[in-house]
């Protein structure tokens, strides 16, 4: 399998791990583009969070939880982004489930949120679009 992170579990693509366990692992993105940027994985190979079945998807949160606590009580952080895309029409680039967690604070002078254009239709058509049928 040609999966990069695939390969930083089996540990033929070297990592800087900053927490695993049997099932997540949790590693620096070699992005260098904030400081402490995380990712973590489900240690399973599955594309992305809609097709990850529900333990997966809840032993993964519960790693980006466990990280980011650390990273707000122990390491002097003020607040905590969680990134996550799901297909190549929402940027998704590496095509194996992660989320990102971008450690900030008050004075870093970073915009790490999305800055869009503008809605295309009215919110009440997208809600007419949208809403779930009732179970």
């Amino acid at each position: 399998m040609d999966c990069i992170f695939c390969g930083i579990v089996s540990g033929a693509i070297p990592s800087r791990k900053i927490y695993e366990d049997e099932y997540t692992l949790a590693f620096l993105d070699i992005a260098n583009d904030i400081d402490g940027h995380t990712l973590v994985i489900p240690k399973k190979h599955t594309v992305n969070m809609l097709d990850c079945d529900i333990e997966t998807l809840n032993r993964v949160m519960n790693t980006v939880r466990l990280v980011s606590n650390h990273y707000a009580e122990n390491c002097g952080y003020d607040g905590i982004g969680i990134l996550n895309a799901n297909g190549k029409a929402a940027q998704q680039t590496v095509f194996h489930f992660h989320v990102h967690i971008i450690p900030r604070k008050n004075d870093d002078n970073q915009n790490a949120w999305p800055s869009f254009k503008g809605c295309n239709h009215s919110i009440d058509e997208m809600f007419e679009k949208l809403k779930m049928p009732e179970l």
